[in-house]
């Protein structure tokens, strides 16, 4: 899928024991790379017992990526493996629906450690060695909803616009080191986040969704061809233009229709 280095290292992965992320790996076990895979759930090791066809190694790490200990758990893994870090691909992330102030506060905060705050720390930590060594790649796993004032996520999307705004900075500052940094920005995908975010009953989570394995596929290919970006599907590429176009307070109304408890109830 794309070219890699003489001295191959690893790739590691996030949020990889369901969807977009273990999609992702398979992109990287295919092309033979040896794996690292982290999830907050047990589900992470039947996971890497799937990928063990491809024959290569895989290390999961179930730890909770909101944390510091969680971060510092896959560090040490990471580390003992002994090679650099060719690839990472940070796409753990968390959901929330429902107003913002009917949410529970410890779960707005999570939802801001996992997308946030864990995201900065683990690519600032293998940031570091790949600038170093001067090579690899990086992929976040942003998203569409970066663009929008998410009503009813707002603070979900408030997550996901600063982590593509990020990706974009940190693509620049590295653009002389051999290092390339590429944010994938799907839309709604098929994957569990409609059901953890509790957003079953909503507009949007009854919507035509796209495949997990295409989003994961693009992204894969767009980040080992050391492209800034990629929008998957032409819906979402035409959503995302039409919100430079659009107020804020239009894209937040828009959102609200499909984002408000109940509206896929109707």
């Amino acid at each position: 899928m794309g070219q890699t280095y003489p001295d191959r290292g690893i790739a590691v992965i996030t949020g990889a024991s369901t969807g977009i992320g273990l999609e992702l790996t398979r992109c990287a076990a295919a092309d033979g790379y040896d794996l690292v895979i982290a999830a907050d759930e047990p589900a992470i090791h039947e996971a890497a017992d799937l990928l063990g066809e491809h024959g290569v190694n895989i290390r999961a790490v179930e730890a909770d990526l909101s944390t510091p200990e969680g971060i510092a758990r896959l560090i040490d893994v990471i580390d003992a493996d002994g090679r650099p870090v060719e690839l990472l691909m940070a796409n753990a992330g968390r959901g929330l629906g429902h107003a913002f102030l009917d949410q529970s506060f410890d779960d707005i905060r999570r939802v801001v450690d996992t997308n946030i705050m864990g995201t900065l720390d683990l690519v600032h930590r293998v940031g570091r060695q790949m600038r170093e060594q001067r090579y690899g790649r990086i992929l976040f796993t942003g998203s569409i909803a970066g663009y929008i004032p998410g009503a009813f996520q707002a603070v979900y999307n408030a997550t996901k616009a600063f982590v593509d705004s990020f990706a974009y900075a940190l693509r620049e500052e590295l653009s002389d080191t051999g290092v390339r940094v590429t944010v994938l920005m799907p839309g709604p995908t098929e994957t569990e986040f409609f059901e953890r975010a509790d957003l079953m009953d909503t507009k949007m989570a009854q919507a035509e969704k796209d495949d997990a394995g295409y989003v994961a596929r693009a992204g894969y290919r767009a980040m080992m061809n050391g492209e800034a970006d990629i929008v998957t599907g032409w819906s979402n590429k035409l959503q995302t233009a039409m919100a430079s176009f659009m107020s804020p307070e239009s894209l937040a109304r828009g959102h609200r229709k499909l984002a408000e408890p109940g509206s896929g109830l109707s």
